[in-house]
């Protein structure tokens, strides 16, 4: 009897509840280590006149996979350069010829164009599925799954106004315009084409970034995100601000430093035009050096943050004021060592940006690894094989 009871009890019970498992990112990479991989690829790339370029691609993403560890776990990059090489190839071909058809005629030039535009967007996708593809954490295989329809519909509000730029800019004659006062049609056209690009920046980004951040997955978990437009673009109005407070700064500065000048006659007024000119230059570089990393830091935050899977969350606290530092620290040094500090400035951003994301997990991975080993693979990796492999980052 007290042994019906004791099963009774454990029938009732409730089930145990899973803990969820915070997955730290980390990186270990060091960079006086990969400035030897640097240095050598880069040695190679110039030997070679940029034909090592792929194979330079393929050492450095090993480098930074081997020395990212999510949960104590690093990951592994498995693509074969020969196949990036190829995509380098391809990439090169259709560039050179859209070069060269610019210089032949106006028609050849949008014809070209064209057709980048028709096959840019399953290029664009073939790199994602190669680089996720070959990238593998705890031997499993990771993928993308976006669709070849997405990634066209992600280029459209870009490829619009870029058409009608490019077949705008071969009809900018400047006896015309000079003749007709410097207004003319193609003018006109070349004018909106270029306000609508960046007017349709914001919403171009959110749909890259959604087509990405929909297609990854691992196992069985496929990543989810929730990103709109308007955030975006509220995103790109604070980036607009925070790009005009330094101009705006420079010219206050500008203004008191002419007055002061030219109160002290004419030499100081040479003098005061130098000191503008030094300090608007010194201003318009120290904006890209607060534009670019706060604009990068809060659309990893966003995009990040909106992405879940499954059973997997992601959370990214990446500050903008802890990369701006960083960048500014990276720019200087960078242009103080003649270019030589660039590996030391790639991992110390790289290890930033990365230790800025964990990942709650409502599962243990090492039940997925369970299931691969049973016998559900994933062919993902020989599927990637087939592509051209070309790389264009994630």
């Amino acid at each position: 009897m007290s042994d019906l009871n004791a099963a009774s009890d454990a029938a009732s019970s409730p089930l145990p509840v899973a803990v969820p498992r915070v997955l730290e990112i980390r990186f270990t990479g060091s960079g006086s280590e990969y400035f030897r991989i640097w240095a050598v690829n880069l040695l190679l790339i110039l030997v070679t006149l940029g034909l090592y370029l792929p194979f330079a691609k393929a050492r450095r993403i090993r480098y930074f996979y081997a020395n990212t560890l999510v949960d104590g776990q690093a990951l592994s990059f498995h693509g074969d350069p020969w196949k990036m090489f190829r995509g380098f190839v391809l990439l090169v071909v259709l560039m050179g010829a859209y070069s060269i058809a610019g210089k032949v005629s106006a028609v050849a030039a949008v014809v070209a164009f064209l057709i980048l535009c028709l096959v840019w967007p399953a290029l664009w996708r073939a790199s994602l599925q190669f680089r996720l593809g070959n990238t593998s954490w705890r031997g499993l295989r990771m993928r993308f799954e976006g669709p070849l329809k997405g990634a066209y519909l992600a280029c459209v509000p870009s490829y619009v106004p870029a058409l009608i730029l490019v077949a705008s800019a071969r009809g900018l004659d400047p006896e015309a315009m000079k003749a007709a006062g410097g207004m003319t049609p193609a003018l006109m056209l070349y004018s909106l084409a270029s306000l609508c690009l960046f007017v349709f920046a914001p919403w171009s980004l959110t749909l890259f970034k959604r087509y990405q951040h929909n297609g990854y997955g691992i196992a069985g978990q496929r990543s989810r995100v929730k990103l709109s437009v308007a955030t975006v673009y509220l995103l790109g109005l604070k980036t607009w601000g925070v790009a005009m407070l330094p101009m705006f700064v420079a010219g206050v500065f500008a203004a008191v430093i002419l007055g002061v000048a030219y109160g002290l006659g004419d030499g100081g007024a040479a003098v005061g035009t130098m000191l503008v000119m030094v300090a608007m230059s010194i201003c318009y570089l120290l904006m890209f050096v607060v534009v670019m990393p706060y604009g990068a830091a809060r659309m990893q935050n966003l995009a990040w943050n909106g992405t879940r899977s499954e059973a997997l969350s992601f959370r990214s606290t990446l500050k903008f004021r802890s990369l701006f530092g960083l960048t500014l620290k990276n720019w200087l040094l960078t242009a103080l060592t003649l270019s030589l500090y660039r590996p030391f400035a790639a991992v110390a951003t790289a290890k930033l940006r990365l230790e800025a994301v964990t990942i709650t997990s409502q599962e243990d991975p090492a039940d997925w690894v369970a299931a691969v080993q049973a016998g559900h693979a994933d062919a993902t990796g020989d599927i990637a094989g087939d592509f051209f492999g070309i790389d264009m980052g994630l």
